[in-house]
């Protein structure tokens, strides 16, 4: 699995301290089922929107720029009707042109369409519809319905070692429950490189059926 972590890109993740404390949004999900033992779960996201850039080898740098510079306000309204509509209303709040766009946890590192991917999540609030286009044509906005997947969540940083070790845990795991796997494991942080090894949390995720 050709998927690394981004060491200096998590710095998005405003707001991390050392101990692993941060501000930032979490995807929501439903809990269908957890070994606690095992730290694995069983989750359905019902919706999310993500913005993804392309990772081909050596390029995991360029990819988290282009999609921090989204977020950062290098972005036009999400309408296509017209780039020069004035407002985009996205529940109560007004989103223009340019709009900073909060972060949310996790950065998602993966296959994708037998491409190598990163991706970001948008905030719950926006929709396939009124996420704000982005400004470089290299990104992609995509939507994920009702994702069920299997995580394992382990600390320490997402070297190849740990990606492989828990990988396979959780492939084990999902033998062993009946499980089938339907997609690429994908490596999920969310933290940032100033907080402690042993505290940081990283997931393995892989879609189920």
């Amino acid at each position: 699995m050709k998927v690394l972590l981004l060491l200096a890109g998590c710095v998005a993740l405003t707001g991390c301290s050392v101990f692993g404390q941060n501000n930032v949004e979490s995807a929501p999900y439903t809990l269908l089922k957890a070994d606690q033992a095992l730290k694995i779960e069983v989750r359905n996201y019902a919706s999310m929107v993500l913005v993804s850039a392309e990772m081909p080898e050596g390029s995991r740098n360029t990819a988290f720029r282009k999609l921090f510079r989204y977020i950062s306000g290098e972005n036009y309204g999400a309408t296509e009707i017209s780039m020069t509509a004035p407002v985009l209303m996205a529940g109560n709040a007004e989103v223009k042109p340019g709009t900073e766009i909060s972060m949310t946890a996790p950065v998602f590192m993966g296959m994708q369409a037998g491409k190598s991917q990163m991706s970001f999540v948008m905030p719950k609030e926006f929709t396939l519809q009124n996420t704000p286009k982005p400004k470089d044509p290299t990104l992609q906005i995509s939507e994920l319905r009702n994702y069920q997947v299997a995580a394992i969540q382990f600390s320490g940083t997402l070297s190849a070692g740990n990606v492989t070790e828990h990988t396979q845990i959780l492939q084990d795991w999902l033998k062993t429950q009946g499980y089938v796997a339907i997609g690429a494991p994908l490596e999920a942080g969310y933290n940032g490189p100033m907080t402690l090894p042993m505290l940081r949390r990283n997931e393995i995720l892989i879609e189920i059926q």
